[in-house]
């Protein structure tokens, strides 16, 4: 009689251990299936879909930091293109102005306003000469605040006879102003922005 109690307590301790062990895994496989579950999710929050012409195409989300160069850089790239892009015609000449002044503080304001005193963009209309600007570089410190950046271009003013390469160097500051818009799509200013050099290489 008391072996057959001793194989029930037996019994019983072996069915309360099995059934601990069976709550362990249950929980550890729980706890897996939350955590991939919630890895699952933040994967899928950081990917969008970016729809162009009838078709979907992926793109990852990613935080602005680690982006910040390559918006910094286009912002620059977008300033000197209005700035410097200009054809024999007033009005577009002012929509570019424009359009590169809501990217800049008044360094740049400044800087066309001595171009236009100077009679560069009536000489431009005048003389029908297009101008156009290729960015060779930049280079840009985007550790310290605001930023600091070196811009390399080549400038080409093309007249009905001949085509004049110049060389144009600038720098200047750009900085963060937590707003964006359509006029400022990246939310960014330049300021204490200057010209370096701006001389002729050649002309054929």
């Amino acid at each position: 009689m008391f072996t057959h109690f001793k194989n029930i307590d037996t019994a019983f301790r072996h069915v309360k251990t099995f059934s601990i062990v069976l709550l362990i895994v249950c929980g550890l496989i729980s706890s897996f299936s939350v955590w991939k579950s919630y890895q699952a999710a933040e994967k899928a929050q950081g990917r969008i879909y970016v729809l162009a012409n009838g078709k979907a195409f992926e793109a990852l989300a990613t935080s602005r930091n680690g982006n910040l160069p390559v918006e910094l850089r286009d912002h620059i790239r977008t300033f000197h293109e209005y700035f410097f892009t200009l054809s024999p015609d007033d009005k577009a000449i002012q929509d570019n102005i424009t359009s590169a002044l809501y990217l800049a503080d008044e360094s740049a304001k400044h800087e066309y306003q001595n171009l236009k005193e100077n009679g560069y963009y009536s000489n431009l209309i005048s003389a029908n000469i297009s101008q156009e600007i290729l960015i060779d570089s930049i280079q840009l410190d985007s550790k310290q605040e605001p930023a600091f950046f070196k811009c390399f271009a080549t400038q080409k003013l093309v007249r009905a006879t001949s085509t004049v390469t110049r060389k144009l160097i600038t720098q200047g500051y750009v900085r963060d102003v937590k707003s964006q818009s359509d006029n400022n799509p990246h939310g960014f200013l330049i300021q204490k922005w200057e010209i370096l050099d701006n001389s002729d290489v050649k002309e054929k």
